[in-house]
């Protein structure tokens, strides 16, 4: 049966007959009169081209896209900023996490057999020195750099002035040495090892990995004082490579201090010998950002008392003091690490490396 609402004609040819989807459509004369006609001119309908009445809004490269992609585009920017921004800004961001070898350190204590001397000059408490000692970086014996299988002779060149840099801040400084300085050290250091070098720095443990004299020379500035800014130095330096991707550099230096007691002028003045044996590791990340990696130190120190504790401060006897008697070692006993050495300390020589 067909629509009883439809006439028994059927509907009228080109309408549905029916009005009621018309109905909610008002166009009062306020609409009309507001309905805004706009004709085209004869030389714009000649030309066929012309602008259309409600051109899409653009905005720059994003012309072309609805308003709605437009909009999302601009959210998910917003996101990514904040993101990025919140991130990089937030207290709590870590530090990088520990990648490689990480610093592994000996010390070893170097007890004089009898009272420690003064100098008989405090004027020029290095003159009794042997020649091979030179002033400050004079001594550090730095070699010309030459290309290795790996890395080229800018490399090495640029990993040797890192070192030097390094050696700088961290032996002859003296700020470093008795004003407690560790900023500029830490600025040399690989990112992936600074948190454990502050670790050492605030926190000092001897444990062959936390001690703050692995990583640079200083002394207790409450108890010892630097008679002369000056150090006197012998050593050498050898590049070579770990592995393809790692330049290797070692270094071999005896470092001469003229101290006395802290807070005096005119006491006696007396010297302590460092030796410092490490080993330098770079990547070509590290070489591109003039940064190191400290893996290994061995550290030499006296006139210093056997086990006297040198994970913060190296502890030098001064001039007329005298050493204790070292312990007797029961090596069954592993309460106590088996790493701690004492050495006695002999005459100052200024002996080359062995085989060089």
């Amino acid at each position: 049966m067909g629509d009883p609402r439809e006439p028994p004609e059927g509907a009228p040819e080109g309408g549905s007959g029916s009005d009621d989807e018309f109905r909610s459509v008002v166009f009062d004369e306020s609409f009309v009169r507001a309905a805004r006609i706009q004709e085209l001119s004869a030389q714009e309908r000649l030309g066929g081209t012309y602008r259309a009445t409600r051109p899409r809004v653009g905005l720059g490269p994003f012309g072309t896209l609805p308003r709605q992609a437009v909009a999302l585009l601009l959210v998910v920017f917003l996101a990514f900023a904040a993101a990025v921004y919140f991130g990089v800004s937030s207290p709590h961001r870590q530090a990088a996490p520990p990648s490689g070898n990480q610093l592994t350190t000996s010390l070893v204590a170097l007890s004089p057999t009898g009272p420690v001397a003064a100098v008989a000059d405090p004027e020029h408490p290095f003159a009794a020195l042997p020649a091979a000692y030179g002033e400050g970086t004079a001594g550090l014996a730095l070699p010309a750099g030459a290309a290795t299988a790996h890395f080229t002779r800018s490399d090495v060149n640029r990993a040797l002035s890192v070192v030097q840099r390094y050696l700088v801040a961290s032996a002859l400084a003296p700020a470093t040495l008795v004003q407690g300085e560790t900023a500029e050290v830490r600025a040399l250091v690989t990112p992936g090892e600074q948190a454990q070098y502050d670790d050492s720095v605030n926190t000092p443990q001897d444990d062959q990995h936390h001690a703050a004299t692995g990583w640079l020379v200083r002394f207790d500035p409450g108890k010892v004082a630097l008679a002369v800014d000056g150090v006197r130095t012998s050593g050498v330096v050898r590049v070579g490579e770990a592995d393809s991707g790692t330049l290797e550099v070692t270094t071999d230096h005896t470092f001469v201090y003229a101290v006395r007691a802290a807070g005096t002028s005119d006491g006696p003045v007396s010297l302590v010998s460092v030796r410092r044996e490490l080993r330098f590791a770079f990547d070509r990340l590290d070489l591109s950002s003039d940064r190191l990696r400290l893996v290994d130190a061995v550290v030499q120190a006296g006139p210093t008392s056997c086990g006297a504790p040198m994970s913060s401060y190296l502890q030098p006897l001064l001039a007329g003091s005298t050493a204790t008697a070292p312990q007797a070692v029961d090596p069954g006993d592993r309460s106590r690490p088996a790493w701690q050495v004492c050495g006695a300390l002999g005459p100052l020589t200024g002996k080359p490396a062995a085989g060089r």
